[in-house]
């Protein structure tokens, strides 16, 4: 009968050691609960969070706005080139105009050179004798 004794003053004082270390890791757990809950109220004012960027396909209206001047921009940049590079061909078929004359004035220039020189120049039958 004694040993039944023993058993229910054994599980009893199990009882209360397995209840106390329940209750102290509840209390642990509630303080480390209400460490957090107070730590995560203060954090946005201690703390100043980098603000998080936008999405990686998204664009704000400012960025596609900048985008769209900067095509006008160039668009208009290449139509001012197109009315110079007009201008300096126009200016190159007037050019062209008043060097056909010239190139045919040569080419005649030129025969009537070498005509010319046939007759002047002696037809080359020795060496010169020298001039006193």
């Amino acid at each position: 009968m004694g040993g039944e004794q023993e058993r229910p003053e054994s599980r009893t004082a199990t009882g209360n050691l397995v209840s106390r270390s329940i209750d102290e890791f509840v209390g642990q757990l509630r303080g480390f609960t209400d460490r957090a809950r107070n730590l995560a109220g203060a954090v946005p004012s201690r703390l100043h969070l980098p603000a998080l960027p936008s999405p990686p396909g998204a664009m704000s209206a400012a960025q596609v706005g900048a985008v769209a001047a900067t095509v006008r921009a160039q668009r208009s940049s290449i139509a001012a080139m197109r009315s110079q590079l007009d201008a300096f061909d126009q200016q190159l078929a007037v050019f062209e105009r008043i060097l056909d004359p010239l190139e045919e004035w040569s080419a005649t220039w030129a025969q009537l050179e070498k005509a010319v020189g046939d007759f002047v120049r002696p037809a080359d039958d020795g060496p010169t004798p020298p001039t006193a």
